[in-house]
């Protein structure tokens, strides 16, 4: 099968399939903009002309971290104090999707970890498990939409559900490092589905075996202003998450222990979860050669995610930082899903060793004025908010998401 090119994350569109699609008739708001968004309603994808490293060897789309077998170390700040090191990486390359196996040679426990990037969406998902127990957490997964036939199918997630069956894993969590503007989460989706595997009752409880979905606490400032903002019924958002996650909360994915990190600066409610030699940093810190994530968002701040980046940089270098996106130029190199703390240090462009905070919130600050608003973000905040939950029908039968209008010159 021919590997799809890696321009596809910027220009094409996605093509719909037969699986478990719903579509979507999209209603205009009355106005020109949504009233203090913060962001420009432009739809077009966000082009990123940045020049990058090649790394040789990287491979594509679906990866897996081999575990380790030693004592796992305590999970809270400051940061490891294991040596510093150079991971070795090997690689093994198939058709579409690539599997690397990942070693490190420190003597702390690892979870195995798949990670799956999403070309549609440019967006990494993960899926990290106990290779003891078998069991494992999902962390920021994806629903396909199609913006052209407003159609929402499922053909990433049940990817995803297929790999949970093939490797036998029970999933304990389903996490979301934030209220995503640029995707649409599955995290209902692939609850209700795993409930009915699993012998739960589809609402994160049953014993366990229905996964609950988490999110950072915060996630309430979220969900009121765009509930408001989108028109939302409040029915709709509140209570949907099973879990509140308190800054610094300690969780079991079966017998690994894994730690929230509360990241501010892209969003206010945005976390990371540390689990082993492993900080997923959703979208905090990017590829070393792209920088940072915007600051733009409602709640954002550059001063905020200035720090929020230090304390992942405070971190022992061999610590591995699995992002939640990755734009890389057609060409130039493959999607990388992870890179340690020390790589960081030394050559990301935006908060390397030497930047001040000053320096990063100008530069972050100017950046923000020029980037378009994220192709999905209205359909992906209205859905994100009901934590993956479909719009209800209405009475004509129809769901739907409501997509605000840009008028040129004086209303009629």
């Amino acid at each position: 099968m021919k590997r799809l090119p890696l321009r596809m994350c910027l220009e094409t569109r996605w093509q719909p399939t037969a699986t478990s699609r719903f579509l979507l008739p999209h209603t205009t708001a009355d106005q020109a903009t949504v009233p203090n968004l913060g962001l420009a309603v432009n739809q077009g994808r966000r082009i990123h002309h940045q020049t990058h490293h090649t790394r040789s060897q990287r491979g594509l789309s679906h990866r897996t971290s081999r575990p380790r077998t030693d004592p796992q170390p305590q999970l809270s700040l400051p940061p490891f104090t294991t040596p510093s090191h150079t991971p070795h990486r090997t690689y093994t390359t198939t058709t579409t999707t690539t599997t690397t196996t990942t070693t490190t040679t420190t003597n702390t426990p690892e979870p195995t970890i798949h990670s799956l990037f999403d070309p549609q969406t440019c967006t990494w998902q993960y899926l990290v498990a106990d290779p003891t127990s078998h069991t494992a957490a999902i962390i920021d997964p994806v629903l396909d939409y199609n913006p052209t036939t407003r159609t929402i199918s499922t053909t990433t997630a049940d990817a995803l559900l297929a790999l949970i069956h093939a490797r036998g894993y029970t999933i304990s969590h389903i996490l979301e490092t934030h209220a995503h503007a640029d995707h649409l989460t599955a995290a209902f989706y692939l609850q209700r589905r795993l409930a009915a595997a699993q012998g739960g009752d589809g609402n994160g409880m049953g014993g366990g075996r229905s996964p609950p979905v988490g999110i950072g606490r915060r996630i309430g400032q979220v969900q009121s202003l765009f509930g408001e903002r989108y028109g939302v019924e409040r029915a709709e958002y509140e209570g949907v998450f099973d879990l509140l996650w308190e800054d610094d909360a300690v969780f079991g994915v079966g017998g690994l222990r894994g730690q929230v990190v509360h990241l501010p600066g892209h969003t206010p409610d945005h976390v990371g979860y540390w689990i082993g030699d492993n900080v997923f940093c959703g979208d905090s810190l990017f590829h070393p050669s792209l920088g940072t994530a915007r600051c733009d968002f409602p709640g954002g701040s550059p001063q905020a995610l200035y720090q929020s980046a230090k304390k992942l940089l405070a971190l022992s270098d061999h610590v591995k930082i699995w992002i939640g996106h990755d734009y890389p130029v057609e060409g130039e190199r493959e999607p990388e899903p992870w890179t340690t703390v020390g790589e960081h240090r030394a050559r990301n462009k935006h908060i390397k060793d030497g930047i001040t905070e000053d320096e990063f919130v100008r530069m972050r600050s100017e950046r923000d004025k020029n980037l378009a608003a994220p192709r999905l973000v209205h359909e992906s905040l209205q859905v994100n908010i009901r934590a993956g939950q479909l719009p209800k029908v209405s009475a004509a039968g129809t769901r739907t998401l409501k997509v605000p209008v840009n008028v040129q010159g004086e209303a009629w």
